[in-house]
């Protein structure tokens, strides 16, 4: 990994770095949270963070304030790009924000154009771990969280690989995108008409199916605009109830879809994190 900047933050470093991805076929960059405990040769865990639509790997590293209960946890943070990027990668043609650039919303594309570079489901559970964990002397202990089309990355890759996160957390995340516009006009796009083909990428559905338990940890703002649209959080009740799956879901009077929500509670999704990444 090539280091673009390096800067000094409560005690460790906030990195950023610049990578070729032979999933993504393009060059991609990812920003890390080095604690103190790394800097003097421990080992440490790991938290991915994965973000929503528009953003990059900047925007919870500049915004959320994670960096100082990281520090004193003693545990990395991993925040990748949200798509493929650069020339030759496709993008919606009316450059809408939730296709395309800024919207690989963590699968892998079968269709075309996509399906060249859209890779962010092994890219996020295979090539990115296994880069910045050895060149960064990171894990294996992980865990993952994100927001809102990160938040359904979070969950669903957690729920498909329950051996490889040790938990799981998200804020405002999109529980069922085979039931909302967002949802539904990627998945399309990406993988095609066949609805039977989304249900990997559905955390709704793939509790239904009997996901593995994972301890899970879901916040969603009440003052939210898109809760009843696009998020749906009340399936992803019905179904834990339904299927007996424990998962923590909690709705956070007055907060809605920005960073203010995130850093509000970014603290209690890391300390619900340490207590299994540090379990024996």
């Amino acid at each position: 990994m090539k280091q673009l900047s390096s800067n000094r933050c409560f005690g460790g470093l906030q990195n950023q770095y610049e990578h070729a991805s032979g999933v993504l076929n393009c060059t991609m960059q990812v920003s890390v949270y080095l604690p103190p405990a790394a800097l003097q040769g421990n080992v440490v865990p790991v938290v991915y963070w994965l973000s929503g639509l528009t953003c990059t790997d900047q925007n919870f590293t500049t915004k959320a304030g994670a960096q100082r209960v990281a520090a004193e946890l003693g545990v990395a943070l991993v925040m990748p790009d949200t798509s493929p990027r650069g020339v030759g990668v496709a993008d919606a043609p009316d450059a809408a924000y939730d296709l395309g650039l800024g919207a690989g919303f963590y699968v892998d594309a079968t269709q075309g154009p996509w399906n060249s570079h859209y890779r962010m489901y092994s890219y996020t559970v295979d090539e990115l771990p296994a880069l910045v964990e050895s060149a960064l002397n990171l894990g294996p202990r992980r865990a993952i969280c994100g927001h809102s089309m990160g938040g359904h990355g979070a969950l669903t890759i957690a729920l498909r690989n329950p051996s490889r996160y040790v938990s799981v957390s998200a804020f405002s995340p999109i529980v069922a995108p085979s039931q909302c516009p967002w949802g539904e006009k990627a998945l399309t796009a990406y993988l095609g008409n066949d609805r039977s083909a989304w249900t990997v990428h559905d955390t709704v559905a793939l509790i239904e199916a009997g996901a593995a338990q994972l301890p899970m940890l879901v916040d969603q703002g009440t003052a939210d605009n898109f809760l009843e649209g696009q998020l749906k959080t009340p399936l992803l009740e019905r179904v834990c109830k339904r299927k007996g799956y424990a998962a923590t879901i909690r709705y956070q009077d007055g907060y809605d879809h920005s960073y203010y929500f995130i850093s509000t509670f970014i603290e209690e999704h890391l300390r619900f994190h340490a207590q299994h990444l540090n379990a024996l």
